[in-house]
């Protein structure tokens, strides 16, 4: 005869290994394939590609919602962002973005969403409930980078043609400090307590460390790759980890991602990877980290802890940026 109560163990047992199991993995990845017009979901469970959505127009900058609910990304071609279910992994709106959308950031409470406008010296201030433009802020030349503090006070704007990082009262909407940097700055990132700015300059081949209170320049990183000129050294690409200690910086056609020591920023390690990396993003855990490479179509999974690269994973044309949703 069965004891009802071993049974009932054994039940909850399973329930338990179960819903632990969902909470532990199970993040999919969505890559913006800038020439393939598509956004790839990767499982990270499987380290697989599963599924490929058709978008507009050259698709780049790519986010969550803070709820894990949608995925926006920018269409440069459509002067457009389109709106992903991640449920049922179609398009399913679009949001009217201002001309040449490129990259974009959603402020800390998810409800307004600032757009670099590259071709027209231009930010546009999204209303997501409203779904619609609720301001614009006239910044320097070929605007690019963009992010929000996180006290949600301060937007950043880097411009690239005139190498200048954007200080941007998000209030008032005006802009309230400007700081020269490196030639063409294309990446800007806080650290998740505020205390310090990274940003990427592209052509000066270095990392600027600004502290955001001074809105000073507090250090330059540089990067040396034994085998390769310095101008094949193009940083792009932040991410950095939510206790600040270490920052991943994808080095462009280097096809290098340096991992930088958080505190004396000193660059610890070149992590080898596909072909031209671009843009990266953690799984929420912070297990992994991923990262486009735009030449070699793929993307390049890395173990945070080990600091290693433990796989290629075959994407869409030209993929730019990623993103991560719910399973």
């Amino acid at each position: 005869m069965f004891d009802l109560r071993w049974i009932a163990v054994v039940g909850f047992s399973l329930l338990w290994m179960s819903v632990s199991a969902d909470s532990a993995f199970g993040y999919l990845a969505y890559v913006s394939n800038e020439k393939g017009n598509s956004v790839s979901v990767i499982d990270t469970d499987k380290l697989e590609t599963v599924a490929t959505i058709k978008t507009g127009q050259r698709p780049r900058g790519i986010e969550a919602s803070r709820d894990g609910k949608y995925v926006y990304v920018a269409l440069g071609d459509d002067d457009l962002i389109q709106v992903i279910d991640t449920k049922s992994l179609t398009v399913i709106g679009d949001l009217p973005s201002g001309p040449d959308p490129e990259q974009f950031t959603l402020d800390p409470s998810g409800k307004i969403l600032y757009v670099a406008n590259e071709n027209d010296a231009m930010v546009t201030v999204l209303d997501l409930e409203k779904r619609a433009s609720i301001g614009e802020v006239s910044v320097g030349i070929e605007p690019e980078g963009m992010t929000v503090s996180p006290d949600s006070k301060i937007l950043i704007c880097t411009s690239e043609t005139t190498s200048m990082v954007h200080f941007i009262d998000t209030a008032t909407r005006q802009i309230v400090d400007n700081l020269l940097v490196g030639s063409r700055p294309r990446f800007s990132a806080y650290k998740a307590d505020g205390s310090e700015l990274w940003v990427t300059s592209e052509i000066g081949g270095n990392l600027a460390i600004i502290d955001p209170a001074t809105r000073k320049l507090k250090q330059t990183v540089t990067f040396e790759i034994p085998g390769l000129r310095s101008e094949a050294i193009q940083p792009v690409g932040i991410n950095i980890t939510k206790d600040g200690k270490l920052g991943f910086v994808d080095l462009g056609p280097a096809n290098r991602v340096a991992v930088v020591d958080g505190v004396t920023h000193a660059v610890l390690k070149y992590l080898l990877v596909g072909q031209r990396v671009w843009h990266g993003a953690f799984t929420p855990d912070e297990k992994y980290l991923l990262v486009a490479n735009g030449v070699s179509n793929d993307v390049s999974v890395i173990d945070v802890a080990r600091l290693h690269v433990i796989k290629s994973i075959q994407v869409g044309e030209l993929p730019w940026g990623i993103a991560f949703g719910p399973h």
